[in-house]
Parts: structure tokens; C-alpha cells; sequence
């Protein structure tokens, strides 16, 4: 089967994930600093806190800021839920903004309007397919109203700013999330990454990504418990406030390393799938390709096409079945999050984001990931045209 999208692990990942399960510790050892220190290097922060999944990091990210109970947040409704459920996790209120229908990414204009009109405390933008959103704006205009700014950067490590800056840099953010799900730019199996330059941040998401404990005897409160002899207890440590077990593994930060290594490779091969495809898709009628002119900057983790089935006689269930048919699997990203029944019965409402919805009905995602084959993606773009003719 051509799969829409799959983890490249290599012999040499293998073994060096093998070499720490038999010889190493397993978990919170140097392994978790050396691979945060290499991501912070990567993408140009002054610090990085590995953590159990992107959606953790999303979580923590919301409570280091610090809104108060019941804030609003704005975010994108064309993404996963985790980018919204974080938001209620932390006791705060989503407010979808909705999107430019040509890149899939939150509209400017619309988030213009809305900070004027709402009490907006955060704004979390999403890269969608890994296409950085527009974050120079974005940043003006928050930084004007005082407004934080967290990116929802799953898709995108490995993205660049138009100034050249890498997204995670936090050039334009006080805070930027990543996932290494098995689908995403590179893999810890499931995992997350949280990049900042806000050292206050960094030294409270060490605490909440650990059940809120730390060992720090600068910092102990209980000198009764902490000193013996006016020395610290080589024992004792301190829940200085509630956190959560969000803490990723030495064999995860191992392979994370390993995969990081390869990143560039990875970009490469993905831009070069991209490429070829955005010249081919235009071969085929009544198929579009997006965001072609942001190849060279995006991450690529997604290759999203937009089909118009006003004007062919089959529906997406139909073309995805057959494509299925003939060994391809293919995607839709994303259904709208106002649509699923949790978010209905909150009261938001899908007609309100109607580029959205509208991008849904069209969207469908082909495949794209370094394993792919030339000869695999000629298969996935021969059986399209033949299907939709």
C-alpha cells in the first residue's frame, strides 16, 4: 500500500535506540537534554522542553502564560482537535477564527477583526500542511494589544520564515509547540517539543512536565526537610506546584536525536515530492494543488489537494474507496473542529467559519513522506487523473 504519509527509521536508528534500551536508563537522563539542546540549535531558540506528546505541550504551553480561568484564546478551526482541547484543558475558552481558504491557515484580516471586537488573551496560530502562517503580522499585531502568541507548530518543524528564521525560533512567539508523532517531520514514536526564549517559561515548564517537583536547593522552601547539618539531603525534593507526567523517555530522546540528524534530507526529499507534484496536478482537471508558491518555506508534512466535485459525477468517499482500491491510502485534513459533537454542544456553531467548511468539502490529502518513490507518486497521480476523468 502507498500510505499517505509514514516514519522513515533507519538501521542506525534502530541500533541506537537497541544500544539505550540494554546499556542506558530508559528515562529522565541526558539523552532528554542532549536532544532539547540539539532541537533549541536547530531551529535558533534559547531553550527546549521535551514532552510527552504536542497536545502536552499545547496544555503547558496555555498554563505558563498564565490567563486567568475562562480567557479566550484564538485559534484555527481547520486543524486537529488537540489544537482547541488543549485551550479547555487549561480552563480557558476557544474562539475559532477562520481561515484563508488558498493556504488553510488562520486569515489575518479575520483575526484583525476579531481582536477588536473580542478580550482575546492568546493567540495560537497554525501551520497547516507545514506552510508557516503569516507571523510577522501576526506578531504586530499582538504585540500591539498585548496579546501572547503560542504556535501550534506540529506540522512544521523544519519550516522557515520568509526573514529566514526558523519557525520555533519564537521570533514572533513567546512560545512554539511541535509534534514527533510517527507522521510528522521527525519521530519519537508519539512525543512533543515546546521552544521559548522566555527563561521564567522554561523553568516552569521543566516543573509542570514533572508532577510539578523539582530538585533545585536554591529554590527548596522546607529548610526543616531539605538540610541536614546545614547541607542539602542528596534525597530531597519539592512539589512546588501541580503539574503532570508529560515526561518523554531516554529511548524516545535517543531516536529523536538519531532522526534529527537526518532532518535536511528529510526536508529535502519532501520539497522535491511537493514540486513534482504541484507541476503534474495542474495536468489534471478539475483538481487544484495549494500553496505551491511556499514550497521552498514549508515544512511539506502534508500535500493537501482541492477537488471539485461540483463538477465530476463521483463523491471524495468514492474516489478515496477506489483509490484504496488500487493500493493508495489517502487522507482528509481536517474535519473543521466546530463540526465534532463536543464542540456543537458547547455552542459553536460550523456555519460561522465558512471557509473552513468550504475547504473541507473540497480538501483531500495525497501521499507525501521520504519513503515515496518517484515511481509511487507517478501511480498516486496516474490513478487520480484516471478516477476523476
Amino acid at each position: 500500500m502507498i500510505v499517505y504519509s509514514k516514519q522513515s527509521i533507519s538501521l542506525r536508528d534502530a541500533i541506537r535506540v537497541g544500544l539505550q534500551v540494554k546499556n542506558r536508563s530508559l528515562t529522565q537522563g541526558l539523552e532528554i537534554n542532549k536532544f532539547e539542546e540539539s532541537v533549541a540549535s536547530y531551529v535558533g531558540a534559547k531553550y527546549a522542553v521535551a514532552v510527552s506528546s504536542a497536545t502536552a505541550g499545547l496544555h503547558l504551553a496555555h498554563l505558563v502564560v498564565g490567563n486567568p480561568i475562562g480567557s479566550q484564546v484564538a485559534t484555527s478551526p481547520f486543524s486537529f482537535v488537540a489544537s482547541a482541547n488543549s485551550i479547555i484543558y487549561a480552563n480557558q475558552v476557544p474562539f475559532f477564527v477562520d481561515i484563508d481558504s488558498e493556504t488553510g491557515n488562520i486569515s489575518v484580516e479575520q483575526l484583525m477583526k476579531i481582536l477588536d471586537k473580542e478580550k482575546i488573551k492568546t493567540v495560537v496560530p497554525v501551520h497547516y500542511s507545514g506552510v508557516p502562517c503569516d507571523m510577522e503580522r501576526i506578531s504586530e499585531i499582538c504585540r500591539a494589544k498585548n496579546i501572547q502568541i503560542i504556535e501550534d507548530a506540529a506540522h512544521a518543524l523544519g519550516a522557515t520564515y520568509p526573514t529566514g528564521k526558523k519557525v520555533g525560533s519564537c521570533a514572533y512567539s513567546d512560545l512554539t509547540v511541535f509534534s514527533f508523532h510517527p507522521v510528522k517531520s521527525i519521530t519519537t514514536g508519539e512525543g512533543g517539543m515546546i521552544t521559548t526564549n522566555n527563561l521564567q517559561y522554561y523553568k516552569a515548564l521543566l516543573k509542570l512536565r514533572s508532577h510539578g517537583i523539582h530538585k533545585n536547593e536554591l529554590e527548596f522552601e522546607n529548610e526543616m526537610f531539605s538540610y541536614t547539618g546545614g547541607k542539602p539531603n542528596t534525597w530531597y525534593y519539592e512539589m512546588e506546584l501541580l503539574g503532570y507526567h508529560y515526561r518523554l523517555t531516554e529511548i524516545q530522546a535517543v531516536l529523536g536525536s538519531s532522526q534529527l540528524k537526518k532532518i535536511e534530507r528529510f526536508m529535502s526529499k519532501r520539497k522535491k515530492i511537493a514540486k513534482f507534484y504541484d507541476t503534474q496536478i495542474l495536468k489534471i482537471e478539475n483538481i487544484q494543488g495549494m500553496n505551491s508558491s511556499q514550497r521552498d518555506l514549508s515544512a511539506n508534512h502534508l500535500y493537501p489537494i482541492k477537488i471539485n466535485f461540483a463538477k465530476i459525477s463521483k463523491s471524495r468517499n468514492q474516489i478515496m474507496s477506489e483509490l484504496k482500491d488500487l493500493g493508495i491510502i489517502t487522507q482528509v485534513h481536517y474535519i473543521p473542529i466546530p463540526v465534532h459533537p463536543f464542540y456543537k454542544k458547547l455552542g459553536y456553531q460550523f456555519t460561522k467559519v465558512p471557509n473552513a467548511m468550504n475547504l473541507y468539502y473540497q480538501i483531500l490529502s495525497i501521499p507525501i513522506h521520504p519513503e515515496l518513490s518517484r515511481r509511487d507518486q507517478k501511480k498516486v497521480l496516474k490513478s487520480l487523473k484516471k478516477i476523476i476523468a
